[in-house]
């Protein structure tokens, strides 16, 4: 028999990355300080009133040019060398499959962050996730310098990804069958968890909770009260500390969840199967 598939889906900067990711190893190439360059973001998108995200990824391109620093696919994608995690994040991923496949599920990740694809995929964790959804440039086949951003994914951008992945449709020119009534998706909304850790996942949150997925919000030690609001307001299901260690809060909650995936399952196989007799 095919086993469910579980998704957990996952923000990228300050939900498993401490920081934004650009602080680790770009911003500093720069000679600038995080606070230097979030700043002249401001400062351009206010100029323009353009997207916070389509602003940065401007500014990345002209301040590299600025500081003589050709930034390619491969350089980029250096710089997630040197991206910090949260307790326990490396080796997560393979507890958390283990155990869903101990209950009969398959346990798949999935990214959905409004930072460089390019940065994720240099990061030591990049190769646990069945499709990274980022923001992306196109690159010179002269100059391998980026020229245009062929995907920015904002905040409520990130909603859309939610259906993408039920439905396991990943490429843009593909949008249109996201639309397709499809009676038996690929991943069931109840199956599917999400992790952020703040405003900027509000719309994708209350997406997945209202259609009976798990909406997480993790906080740095100390923070609670950057997301509690989030939980008294309905629109998550669980706050838990940023600590993906092993027995600690975040994996008891998940495993729970899955434990309810795999009943869920048991019931719904069981169900079918009488109905057909």
């Amino acid at each position: 028999m095919k086993k469910e598939i579980i998704a957990l889906m996952y923000d990228f900067d300050r939900t498993l990355a401490t920081q934004d990711m650009q602080n680790f190893g770009f911003i500093p190439s720069l000679g600038m300080t995080p606070g230097e360059f979030w700043n002249k973001t401001e400062e351009f998108c206010h100029k323009y009133d353009t997207d916070r995200i389509l602003g940065y990824m401007y500014v990345m391109i002209e301040e590299a040019k600025k500081h003589n620093i050709k930034m390619t696919r491969g350089w980029l994608k250096e710089q997630g060398k040197n991206v910090q995690f949260y307790r326990g994040v490396i080796t997560w991923f393979k507890r958390i499959n283990d155990y869903a496949a101990s209950k009969g599920l398959k346990c798949e990740h999935y990214l959905i962050t409004s930072g460089n694809k390019e940065i994720v995929e240099g990061t030591a964790i990049a190769k646990e996730f069945a499709h990274i959804f980022g923001c992306e440039y196109c690159f010179s086949d002269d100059t391998k310098e980026p020229i245009w951003p062929i995907n920015m994914v904002n905040y409520t951008q990130k909603t859309q990804y939610f259906f993408k992945i039920s439905k396991g449709v990943y490429k843009n020119h593909e949008d249109e069958k996201v639309n397709e009534k499809t009676p038996n998706r690929r991943i069931p909304y109840r199956n599917m968890i999400y992790f952020g850790d703040g405003m900027t996942d509000v719309p994708i949150m209350i997406l997945v909770k209202n259609n009976g997925g798990t909406s997480i919000a993790v906080y740095k030690d100390g923070e609670e009260q950057k997301v509690s609001s989030l939980l008294e307001d309905g629109r998550v299901n669980f706050i838990c500390k940023a600590d993906y260690s092993e027995n600690r809060e975040l994996e008891q909650i998940v495993k729970l969840i899955i434990d309810n995936a795999s009943i869920q399952s048991q019931l719904v196989s069981k169900y079918n199967h009488s109905s057909t007799n």
